[in-house]
C-alpha cells in the first residue's frame, strides 16, 4: 500500500501520513494480529508446574506438551520463583515474569547503558584524523533530513556499519555482557525516533547515507579499452582465486570531477587497501586541451606507472604476486611495470566488475569519503593515507571480525617465523 492510500485509510492527509512515515523511519511495523503459538501460553505453564511438582524430567515434560526440551528448560530457568533459597516454578509467577519481559517498547540499551552509546557513536561518526592527529576532511553539509548530497562533500568519518560495530563488541569485550547490541537495534536507533538514543543526523555517517530505509540499489559499470589475451585474468594463476595466499592485488581508478582521480589498491585476501595520490601535471587547466596531447589530469600511462611501481615496491616481497586491473588505458605500460617490479598484471573481462569484487566493494566504501562530481585533487597524500587507515582499521565479517591492517600483520609475522624456522 502506497503512503496516501494508507493516510487515506487512516483518516489523515498524505503529508501527515509522509511525516508519520519518516518518524518511523520508513520501516513499516509488521504487527501480527494474533498471538504467536511459539510462546508458552498459561494452560501450558500450569501443566508444566503439575508435571514438575510429580517429578518428572525436562525431557518428559517437553513430550507431553509437543515442546523442545530446550523451551521447558529455559522456561523453568528464567521464570521460576526467586524469592525462595530453591528455586520453586510456579504458574502464575512463570506468567507474570514472562508478561513483564515482554512488555513494549523497553528502554533501548543505548538509552542506559552510556559506555555503549559511546561506543557505538565514535565507531559511526568519530573523525578521520591523520598520523599526528588532527582531524581532515570536508566539514560536510548541515543535516536537513534528506539523502547525502549528490555529486557534494560528506564528512568524513569512521563509517563503520552497524553491523562490524555490533560484531566487534564481542572481540573488543569479551567478558562483558553488558556491551552487547544487536545490528538491527543499532539501525532502529539512528531511523526510528524516539527508539534510541542516537541522533537521527548520525545516519548521514552510514555509507548510503540514506534518511530512510530503502532496498538496496546496485548499479552497474561498463568495461572498456582492449587489451591482449596472454594478459587477460583466465592466465592469472589459481592461487589468487581462493585468496589462500596475500599478495595477490585488484586496483582501479576512482575518478572524480575535472579529471581528477585516486588509484585504489585492494589485497584480495586481508582487504588491506592503500590509495595512490596522482596530483595533476604543471599546466592543467590553462594548456588547451588537444588531441593525442600530454596528458596533464594525473593517470596517464607513464604518469601511472611510476605511481604504481613507487607505492609497490615498499612492499615485501611475498606480497609482490599479482595485479589484477581494470581495462582503462591508464595502465597501458603494464609491460614496463611488470619489467620494473616482477609482478606480472592481468586484466578483467568487459562487462565483468565481479571479476573484481573486492575493489569494486572497496570503491563503494572509499565513495563515501570521495563521493562522485568532486575534485579528488583537492586532497594531499596525507589525507589520502588517512582514509586508506581507517578502513584498514575497521573490522571485517569476511576476516573474521579482524581489520585488513591486523590480518596483513598476522600473515607477516607467521611468514617471518616460518622463514626463521626454515634457515635454523
Amino acid at each position: 500500500m502506497k503512503t496516501e492510500e494508507a493516510a487515506a485509510v487512516a483518516g489523515v492527509s498524505a503529508p501527515v501520513g509522509f511525516r508519520w512515515f519518516r518518524h518511523a523511519g520508513g520501516v513499516n511495523p509488521c504487527l501480527s494480529t494474533t498471538v504467536s503459538g511459539r510462546f508458552l501460553s498459561f494452560g501450558e505453564r500450569e501443566e508444566i508446574a503439575l508435571l514438575r511438582a510429580q517429578g518428572h524430567g525436562v525431557r518428559a515434560i517437553a513430550r507431553q506438551l509437543g515442546r523442545s526440551p530446550s523451551t521447558v528448560s529455559r522456561e523453568l530457568r528464567r521464570n521460576a520463583s526467586t524469592r525462595t533459597w530453591r528455586l520453586k516454578y510456579k504458574a502464575s509467577i512463570a506468567q507474570w515474569h514472562a508478561e513483564r519481559r515482554a512488555r513494549r517498547p523497553k528502554v533501548a540499551k543505548l538509552v542506559v547503558n552510556d559506555r555503549l552509546r559511546v561506543y557505538v557513536q565514535e565507531r559511526l561518526a568519530g573523525a578521520v584524523c591523520a598520523p599526528g592527529g588532527r582531524a581532515v576532511g570536508p566539514p560536510g553539509p548541515e543535516w536537513k533530513g534528506k539523502n547525502k548530497p549528490r555529486r557534494g562533500d560528506r564528512r568524513w568519518v569512521q563509517g563503520w556499519s552497524p553491523q562490524q560495530i555490533a560484531s566487534r563488541l564481542r572481540v573488543d569485550f569479551p567478558d562483558d555482557e553488558s556491551m552487547r547490541i544487536s545490528h538491527e537495534a543499532i539501525y532502529q536507533a539512528l531511523y526510528v525516533q524516539g527508539r534510541g538514543a542516537l541522533k537521527r543526523e548520525l545516519v548521514a555517517c552510514l555509507r548510503t547515507g540514506r534518511a530512510l530505509r530503502v532496498p538496496r540499489a546496485r548499479t552497474r559499470q561498463k568495461a572498456w579499452a582492449h587489451v591482449t589475451p596472454e594478459v587477460m585474468i583466465s592466465e592469472r594463476p589459481t592461487e589468487a582465486d581462493d585468496r589462500a595466499v596475500p599478495g595477490h592485488w585488484e586496483g582501479d581508478l576512482l575518478i572524480g570531477l575535472e579529471r581528477s582521480a585516486i588509484g585504489v589498491l585492494v589485497e584480495r585476501a586481508t582487504r588491506f587497501t592503500m590509495l595512490i595520490h596522482l596530483p595533476r601535471e604543471a599546466g592543467f587547466g590553462t594548456i588547451p586541451r588537444t588531441k593525442n596531447g600530454p596528458p596533464l589530469a594525473g593517470y596517464g600511462a607513464i604518469t601511472m606507472k611510476n605511481a604504481l611501481v613507487s607505492t609497490m615496491t615498499t612492499l615485501p616481497e611475498q606480497l609482490r604476486r599479482s595485479l589484477t586491473w581494470d581495462r582503462g588505458k591508464e595502465l597501458s605500460a603494464h609491460a614496463q611495470f611488470k619489467v620494473e617490479t616482477g609482478i606480472p598484471v592481468y586484466f578483467a573481462d568487459p562487462q565483468s566488475p565481479w571479476q573484481r569484487g573486492t575493489n569494486e566493494n572497496t570503491n563503494g566504501l572509499l565513495r563515501q569519503y570521495f563521493p562522485k562530481g568532486t575534485d579528488l585533487a583537492r586532497w594531499n597524500a596525507e589525507e589520502l593515507e588517512a582514509v586508506a587507515a581507517t578502513l584498514n582499521s575497521r573490522p571485517r565479517k569476511t576476516l573474521d571480525w579482524r581489520t585488513p591492517a591486523e590480518a596483513l600483520n598476522i600473515y607477516l609475522q607467521s611468514s617471518q617465523q616460518h622463514g626463521v624456522a626454515t634457515t635454523g
